[in-house]
């Protein structure tokens, strides 16, 4: 090996002992702030209400929220005392879905928590609410699931499930593992 062969390598063995511990520190230091950072929230507020339309300039769903808190590093909204209003189609009346805590992460999908309830006013429609204590619903396609205990009540009847999938725009519901239905018509009054 020549002589200026290897005093490169000594230069070089020198600078990389030099700056290798400057190097090992600002890459933790930078870990551990990004990862603190996760956990604050990029923005808040309090009582706020958003709405958002489609493409056509319709209500596409609205929201009011006690507090919303924006995650940007996780990717994801948090709300407490979340109520939707949800336009299945436009001509139609919304569902109104409410519950103690929402997340809203990427991909317009939104998970409920605790007491949660969905209502429809809408005369044509054939469930009037749903009650669980958890539901995801994809806001793009109107799709819930719920694998929690769930009471769903019509006009003359109540359906009690440990689980739900359903379209609100197609109006399909199917009950994961039924447990009961309870029939109840409304006398009617002969005159």
């Amino acid at each position: 090996m020549s002589r200026l062969t290897l005093s490169i390598a000594v230069l070089f063995g020198l600078s990389l002992l030099v700056y290798l511990p400057t190097w090992m520190n600002e890459t933790p230091q930078n870990a551990n702030l990004q990862q603190e950072n996760a956990h604050r929230p990029a923005y808040s507020a309090k009582n706020i209400t958003t709405t958002l339309y489609d493409e056509t300039g319709n209500i596409h769903h609205q929201v009011f929220a006690r507090t919303m808190e924006h995650y940007d590093l996780l990717g994801f909204v948090t709300f407490t005392q979340p109520q939707y209003s949800i336009y299945a189609e436009q001509d139609q009346s919304p569902w109104k879905v409410s519950a103690e805590e929402g997340t809203l992460y990427n991909g317009n999908v939104i998970q409920l928590d605790k007491n949660v309830e969905l209502t429809s006013d809408g005369p044509d429609e054939f469930i009037k609410s749903v009650k669980t204590e958890y539901i995801q619903l994809n806001l793009d396609t109107r799709q819930m699931v719920s694998d929690q205990p769930v009471t769903i009540q019509g006009i003359d009847y109540t359906i009690e499930s440990n689980g739900l999938n359903a379209n609100l725009r197609t109006k399909h519901y199917e009950l994961i593992d039924h447990v009961q239905t309870t029939f109840a018509p409304k006398a009617t009054v002969n005159n």
